[in-house]
């Protein structure tokens, strides 16, 4: 249905003036790419992120007018648009500060498991995750456990330590912006 809508948009587009473009693609299509690309992608196989990317390709090269032969990592740069894999992992930490500090349900925070070494260590009020093992012939390394702890423990010191959530949000995209593009 996203294809749909971008083939309308392309259709309708010479019609319509300046920025006008941006409010069909958002409500039609990328809404519907945020809604499937929450958290409960985490850990899909790469064909299925790809198909979704092309989507969002697809909506970025309607949005600016480019061919289909241009390079995307551009436009996407310019548009300000995290790619898919990165959107997800958005979302994952997203739902994973929140789980860690009261905002989710709490059969979502019963989930992580702040990291308590032994000893007194550094990394003892750093904010680490234990990362749950998982047997490799098991599906287990999707769970939302494993992957929350592992992208978390992943993060800068300076993220993970955000006081409030929009802070959070804001030094979050700042990073996978960063991390995406260079």
């Amino acid at each position: 249905s996203c294809r749909f809508a971008l083939y309308n948009i392309m259709k309708i587009r010479l019609f319509l003036l300046g920025h006008a473009t941006e409010l069909p693609v958002q409500a039609l299509v990328l809404s519907k790419l945020d809604y499937y690309c929450n958290a409960l992608l985490g850990g899909c196989p790469a064909s299925l992120i790809n198909k979704l990317q092309l989507v969002q390709n697809a909506a970025a090269r309607v949005l600016t007018r480019s061919r289909k032969y241009d390079h995307i990592t551009p436009i996407l740069s310019s548009l300000h648009w995290l790619p898919v894999k990165f959107r997800i992992n958005y979302k994952l930490l997203l739902l994973t500060y929140k789980a860690l500090n009261g905002l989710a349900p709490m059969y979502l925070s019963s989930l992580l498991t702040r990291y308590n070494p032994p000893c007194s260590l550094r990394s003892q009020n750093s904010g680490l995750l234990v990362v749950p093992r998982i047997a490799k012939s098991t599906k287990r390394g999707t769970a939302f456990s494993h992957l929350a702890s592992k992208l978390w423990n992943s993060l800068p010191d300076g993220v993970r330590g955000s006081d409030t959530l929009t802070q959070f949000k804001c030094r979050l995209k700042t990073y996978l912006f960063s991390k995406a593009y260079t």
